[in-house]
C-alpha cells in the first residue's frame, strides 16, 4: 500500500485485518436456522425473507442467499434501489419492492423483473414503465386494512382493482399479489388484528369478483407468522424473525426457537487505574465510588450504538459490565471495579451483544437500555463497523427435526 505525500512516498506493509478491531459478526447458519423455523411455522404458506435496510444491518446479499438456501421462496425490500442491488449481485429469486416516491425507477424495476407494490398512485407510472420496457410489469396491489400507512383505502380499493385489471387485459401488467400489513401483531391479545384480517378478506373478495387470480396473498409479518395461523394465506413476510430476534415483549428468541445472527464485538482499547471520584465521559455524570479500573471500549454512536444507552452491557473475559457515563461518538467506558487487572484485559475481546445462549449480553438488553426496540439496535449499526460473515457455506442437513418450539406468544 502506497501513500503519496508532499515529501515523497511512504510504503507500508499490509496490516492486520481491520475487522479484528471491531466487527459485526453475522452467522449465516443462524439465518438459515431461523428461516427453516419460520417456514415450519408458516407451512404450507411460502416465506418471503425481508432483507430491506441491508437486511436489518446484517448484509443484504449474504443474508438473501442464506435465506434462499434455507427455503425462502421470495425476497422483500422497501426500495427499488435495494432490489436492483440484489439483482446486480446475481440473485434472481422472486423479489418485491413496496415503498416508492414519484422519482422511483419503475422502468429499472420492470426491466429487472422486480415485483412492484402498488397502493394506487403508482399505477400509471408502472404502466408507463411497462410500455417503455415493452414487457408487462409484475404488480402486488396493497390495501390499507388499518395500519394507516401506504396501501389503498377501502373506499379506493374497488377502483384500483378495476384499473389494474384493465391494464392486465391490455397485457401491460400482471397482478401477481395482493397484500397488506398488520399493526399490532406483536401484541397477540389485541382485537385490531382480527379487524384487519376481516378487512383483508373483504378486499380479497372484491378483487376475486373483479377477476383477479393472484399468485400470492400475503399479510403476516414475523409475529403473526408465529402466533396467528389465520393470517398466513399463501405467503408470510418474515423480517425480524430471520435475524433471530423476538417480536414479543416478554418472550425470548430461544423460547421461539430462534437464534440471534449478529454478534457485535470489539477489543478493549485501554485500561487504567483511577482513584475514587474519577469522573467519566462528557458531563461527568458518573464518578467512581472507589479506586477502580476503567476500560475504554472503542465503539460509540457513530458505530450505531445508541447514545442514550448508558448502562448497556459489555462482556469482557466472561464477565458483564454496564457502560458508565455518556456514550460518545467513537467510544464508551466500563468500570471494571477494584479487582480486575487492567493490564491483563487490554486487547481482550469485548462483546456488546450476541446470541446470549451463554448468559452473555443480547440485543434486547441494549434495546432496554436505550428505551427502544431490538429492530432499531441491529439496523442502526453503521457501515463503519465491518461485517464478518461466518458459516457462509451451507452445512450438510441433519435428519434431526428443528429444535425449539414457540413460547407463550407462539401459542397465542
Amino acid at each position: 500500500m502506497t501513500y503519496p505525500d508532499a515529501t515523497g512516498e511512504f510504503s507500508a506493509a499490509p496490516g492486520p485485518d481491520p475487522r479484528n478491531e471491531r466487527s459485526a459478526v453475522i452467522d449465516l447458519e443462524a439465518i438459515r436456522h431461523n428461516v427453516r423455523r419460520l417456514a415450519s411455522a408458516a407451512s404450507p404458506a411460502k416465506v418471503m425473507a425481508v432483507v430491506k435496510a441491508d437486511a436489518y444491518g446484517h448484509g443484504a446479499v449474504p443474508v438473501a442467499r442464506a435465506a434462499l438456501q434455507a427455503g425462502a421462496s421470495w425476497l422483500g425490500v422497501a426500495h427499488i434501489s435495494e432490489a436492483l442491488a440484489l439483482r446486480a449481485a446475481g440473485i434472481d429469486a422472486p423479489l418485491l419492492a413496496w415503498l416508492h416516491t414519484t422519482d422511483s425507477n419503475f422502468g429499472a424495476a420492470v426491466a429487472a423483473g422486480v415485483d412492484i407494490g402498488c397502493s394506487g398512485w403508482e399505477l400509471e407510472r408502472i404502466v408507463a414503465a411497462a410500455r417503455e420496457q415493452e414487457r408487462p410489469a409484475r404488480v402486488h396491489l396493497k390495501v390499507d386494512t388499518g395500519l394507516g400507512r401506504n396501501g389503498a383505502t377501502p373506499a379506493a380499493w374497488d377502483r384500483l382493482v378495476g384499473e389494474a385489471m384493465e391494464y392486465q387485459d391490455q397485457g401491460l401488467l400482471r397482478v401477481v399479489g395482493i397484500f397488506s400489513h398488520l399493526a399490532v401483531a406483536d401484541e397477540p391479545e389485541r382485537p385490531e388484528t382480527d379487524e384487519q384480517v376481516a378487512a383483508f378478506r373483504e378486499a380479497l373478495a372484491i378483487a376475486e369478483d373483479a377477476g383477479v387470480d393472484p399468485e400470492v396473498r400475503h399479510l403476516a409479518n414475523t409475529p403473526a407468522t408465529l402466533s396467528r395461523p389465520d393470517t398466513h394465506f399463501d405467503m408470510v413476510r418474515a423480517g425480524l424473525g430471520i435475524y433471530g430476534l423476538s417480536p414479543f415483549d416478554g418472550t425470548t428468541s430461544a423460547e421461539l426457537g430462534l437464534r440471534p445472527a449478529m454478534t457485535l464485538r470489539t477489543l478493549v482499547s485501554q485500561c487504567k487505574e483511577v482513584p475514587a471520584g474519577q469522573g467519566v465521559s462528557y458531563g461527568l455524570h458518573y464518578r467512581t465510588r472507589t479506586a477502580s479500573t476503567l476500560a475504554l471500549i472503542p465503539m460509540g454512536y457513530a458505530d450505531g450504538v445508541p447514545r442514550v444507552a448508558t448502562g448497556g452491557p459489555v462482556r469482557v473475559a466472561g464477565k458483564t459490565y454496564p457502560v458508565v457515563g455518556r456514550i460518545a461518538m467513537d467510544q464508551m467506558v466500563i468500570d471494571l471495579g477494584s479487582e480486575a487487572s487492567g493490564a491483563a484485559l487490554q486487547g481482550v475481546e469485548a462483546e456488546l451483544f450476541g446470541e446470549g445462549s451463554d448468559g452473555g449480553p443480547t440485543v434486547d438488553d441494549w434495546a432496554h437500555a436505550a428505551g427502544t426496540i431490538n429492530y432499531e439496535v441491529v439496523t442502526r449499526i453503521s457501515p463503519r463497523v465491518p461485517r464478518r460473515f461466518i458459516n457462509e457455506d451451507e452445512p450438510a442437513r441433519s435428519s434431526h427435526p428443528l429444535v425449539g418450539a414457540p413460547g407463550k406468544a407462539g401459542a397465542a
